[in-house]
């Protein structure tokens, strides 16, 4: 008896690269409107009129929270930003939805998932636990 060999994922097609790149664009605008608005609500926000009033210290343990936090959101938001600028140059050489270790064609369910991926997720899990 024959043993089953898991099917392999088949190449994405132009039709489907270009759904991935529009996907890719959007998340773009999405997370640049997101950042702009995190600098701006909290990095760059105005005391209120209460701003002649003494400092508490708990209210400065909070503002700087907020601002460390905001600040922690909004590196996490540039490397995925990135990871799409990356995706899209990808898509330019034509190597986008091909797996960086291994050659292979990203699976298009994993690609719906995170379309910035670089690996398969063999591979990522491999490259996670090193």
């Amino acid at each position: 008896m024959k043993k089953k060999e898991g099917k392999k994922p088949k190449a994405l097609t132009a039709e489907e690269i270009e759904e991935f790149k529009n996907i890719l664009l959007a998340k773009r605008r999405e997370i640049l409107g997101s950042v702009s608005s995190m600098e701006n609500d909290t990095l760059h926000k105005e005391r209120s009129e209460l701003s002649n009033m003494p400092i508490h210290m708990a209210d400065a343990g909070t503002d700087n929270f907020e601002i460390e936090n905001t600040i922690g959101l909004m590196d996490s938001e540039k490397k995925i930003l990135q990871d799409i600028y990356d995706a899209l140059n990808r898509i330019e050489e034509g190597t986008f939805g091909i797996c960086e270790n291994n050659g292979e064609p990203i699976p298009k369910k994993r690609l719906e998932a995170i379309p910035w991926t670089r690996y398969c997720l063999a591979c990522a899990s491999k490259l996670e636990k090193h």
